[in-house]
Formats: structure tokens, sequence, C-alpha cells
């Protein structure tokens, strides 16, 4: 099921869309959910995950494939006429961090995620016209790197400055539907769009044997909680900064964000601490809270050549931002594993291995190798390579304990696991990301 000549219609059909948004940049289009046709769900079919969990109902992506043409036939039927009836989701909790804090997860049903995916990529053709630069998550061509990428180039760009670590209180659990209705209604008035919107925020969340229906809130892990998410801060964040915020400003001023993970980088002092101040009324505005403990104001200033150095940094992204000096004494910016990520990537591989102890020495290398490489396809950054090498050595120790807990004699020496090592190779740390073009501050003195 290839689905390539139908992928090529509905791309000439979004790229219709997108002309049409881009024309009329300030009109609401009431006219868009006639473009979703039996076809238009077939390539939401194919777009949606073969191996997702399954919702409430248990149905798979198999399943559903089954009788597909009567399956999506009868959704088109129900989604234009009014009748769908957005099925409760499916709450399951996944660990956050290195404690016993988790975080939600929202598992809607299969039919669910291909009606959400189709309104979705209706919706995205409009918003990818409007939305701003600053926007890096969940946006084609766009990533955590290019939000990383872009931050490193504007700390270099002005050599350091003031900067703004943002942490929005639990946003997915608290964000406003009536604030988020009005924003939609600013840009898409089509009613069988709203009217299913409406229904997806409205569904109840299924947890154990428990139903509630909350009054706020986007479930992390529905298909269309990310662009909901993106058309919110696009409103409260993005132009506000854009609009009203940098005209007044004296010095440059550049956003890096990433779904609701943000920075805001300033040349002036007295630019950041005056947005600083009005961050909180704002974003209270639309219902939304900071987190007074990891919002915070720090100087971030390109280091002096001479003299003590201040050690500051922050985290974004699962990176660590730091100054450290070339081999030439030139101080750039470094992004490196926070230690916090690092620990919690070694945490998950710690509980893997209690769990598959005595599986066959081949399956654990298979999956310690798909774990390391799906590390290094994050992490491996020019910069890097330490941590990189980190993660690796400690990978081998904690396979050899494990290794050795496999029988009653005892621990594993090295010699013997190395020659395992040997036969049953894990790869070895490499770069994905990088090299930067090489960009160095004004040097300071």
């Amino acid at each position: 099921m290839t689905g390539t000549p139908n992928s090529e219609a509905i791309s000439t059909k979004l790229q219709r869309i997108a002309e049409l948004a881009r024309s009329m940049p300030q009109t609401a289009l009431t006219n868009l959910s006639h473009h979703i046709d039996v076809e238009w769900l077939r390539e939401a079919f194919r777009r949606t995950r073969k191996d997702g969990a399954a919702g409430v109902d248990g149905q798979t992506w198999s399943d559903y494939e089954k009788d597909l043409a009567t399956n999506l036939a009868s959704l088109l039927t129900r989604f234009k006429s009014g009748s769908y009836r957005a099925p409760p989701v499916r709450r399951v909790h996944i660990p956050k961090g290195d404690g016993n804090e988790t975080r939600p997860i929202g598992i809607p049903t299969l039919e669910d995620k291909v009606l959400q995916r189709a309104v979705a990529m209706c919706l995205s053709a409009v918003y990818e016209q409007d939305f701003m630069n600053c926007s890096h998550g969940f946006r084609p061509n766009r990533s955590a790197h290019t939000a990383l990428d872009r931050l490193r180039e504007a700390v270099m760009d002005m050599w350091g400055g003031w900067l703004i670590e943002v942490d929005i209180r639990r946003f997915f659990d608290t964000l406003d539907h009536a604030h988020l209705r009005s924003i939609l209604e600013r840009r898409v008035r089509d009613g069988v769009i709203l009217r299913t919107i409406g229904k997806w925020l409205n569904a109840g969340v299924l947890e154990g044997a428990s139903l509630s229906f909350p009054d706020q809130g986007t479930p992390q892990g529905g298909v269309i909680s990310p662009l909901l998410a993106n058309v919110y801060l696009h409103e409260v964040l993005d132009k506000w900064i854009e609009e009203r915020v940098k005209p007044k400003c004296h010095g440059n001023v550049v956003v890096v964000r990433y779904a609701d993970d943000f920075v805001i980088l300033f040349r002036a002092e007295s630019d950041a601490r005056a947005v600083y101040a009005a961050l909180p009324k704002r974003f209270a505005e639309y219902g939304l809270s900071l987190h007074p403990d990891k919002t915070r104001l720090i100087p971030f200033r390109q280091p002096p050549r001479r003299g003590p150095k201040e050690h500051v940094s922050f985290d974004f992204l699962g990176f660590t931002h730091t100054w450290m000096k070339t081999s030439k004494g030139i101080w750039v910016l470094f992004q490196v594993t926070s230690r916090k990520r690092l620990s919690r990537s070694l945490s998950r591989i710690r509980t893997w291995l209690a769990q598959h102890r005595h599986d066959p020495i081949g399956v654990q290398q298979q999956a310690l190798s798909q774990k390391l490489r799906g590390h290094y396809a994050y992490f491996g950054k020019t910069g890097n390579a330490p941590r990189l090498k980190s993660f690796y050595e400690e990978v081998r120790r904690e396979w050899k304990k494990w290794l050795g807990r496999r029988s009653w004699k005892g621990a594993l020496f090295w010699e013997n696991f190395q020659r395992i090592a040997e036969r049953h190779p894990l790869p070895r740390p490499h770069l994905v990301h990088g090299p930067a073009p090489p960009r160095c501050c004004k040097p300071s003195t």
C-alpha cells in the first residue's frame, strides 16, 4: 500500500489551501472541510503509525485496514454530518525526569487518530502561512535541531546577552478552551472543523476505570494537540513579541520556541528585565502560569578573555548551553548533553537490562544498539563527543554488570566481557549533526 498517486493529489490540494491562506492573511477561511474526502482520509490513514498504541476500543491499524474503504466512508459521513462522536482518550503515564514524576499521555482510538490527522493536515496548510520563524516544534522541515542551531547562531551573533529561560506550568493540561476557540475563529470559521475540534476538547479521559471530562487542556499524545499548541502560543507569545515587544526594545531580541519550550535572548539588560516582568501577566491573560522556580533571567554574555569567569549555563531541549574556549583561546557556545538527560537515559538502560538480563546476548546487543543509535541521532552534535563517549562507556559497564547477574557464579570479569563485546559489538559514538559553520564571537577585553 504505497499511496503515492493519492499522496500527490493530496499534496496538490494542500498547496491550493496554502496559496489561499497566503493570499488572504487577515481573513477567516470558511470553507475548508470540503477538501477532506475519502482519499484525503486514506492519506491520513497512511500517515498514521502502524505500531501506535490502541485507544479505548482496542482497535489497531491492521484491524481498521481490513475493511478500510467502508470504514473511511463511514468516518467521512459522520464527520461531515456532525454525527461523529469523539471517544474518550486513554490516559497513561510515562516517566519524566529521574524521580517518580510522570507525564500524562493521551492515546486516542485509531479512527480518532485518522480524523485528527486529516484535520491537522488541512489546518497546517493554513497556519504554516502565519507561523513565524521562531517556532520550530512539529512543523515541516523543522525540528529540535533547527531550534538548537538557531539559538547557537543568535548567541554567537550577539556575543551573548541576557536570556530568559521559561517553563510554562502544565501547559497541555491548562490550555484554556475558550481562548483556543477564540484564537481559531480568527483564522478558521469552517463549522464542520470547529465543531469537531470542540468535540475533541470535550472528549472524556479514561484512566483505569475512571472517566473524567476536563474543562481545560488538550491531551499530550493526540495527533492534533501539537498543532493546537502552536496556534495558541503563536498568539500568546510569538505575535506578542514580534508586534508589541520588539518595537519597544532598544536592542536585538531573539525567540527560539519548540512547542511549549522556549527561551528569549536580549542584547540589552533593560529590555530583558522589562519583558521578564511582563511575561507572567501576558500568560495569565490566556489562563497560563509560569513556573516561578524554573523561569529565570540570567546574564549569558561572552566571558572576558582575562580574569575570573563566572560559570553560567542553561538547559534547553536536552542540551546544556555553556561557554567554552577553543584551542585558539576563543570563547564559543557549546551544546552538550545535559546531565539530567544523561542520567535519565542511563536509568532507562538500567531498567531495561534488569528486565531483560536473561534474554539471549544477541537479542540484548540488537536492542542496546538501537537505543545507542537513537541517542547518537539526537545528541550527536559537534562539540558533544566527550559526553557521547561517556554514555557509550556507561552503557557497556551496565551491560557487563547485568550479564554478571545472570548466574549465581557472581561478577563477570572484564576480559570475559571483552570477548563477548567483540562478538556482539555495540555501535561506537559518532556525530550526526554538524559540523556547524565556524562562528566566532568578538574577543572580549
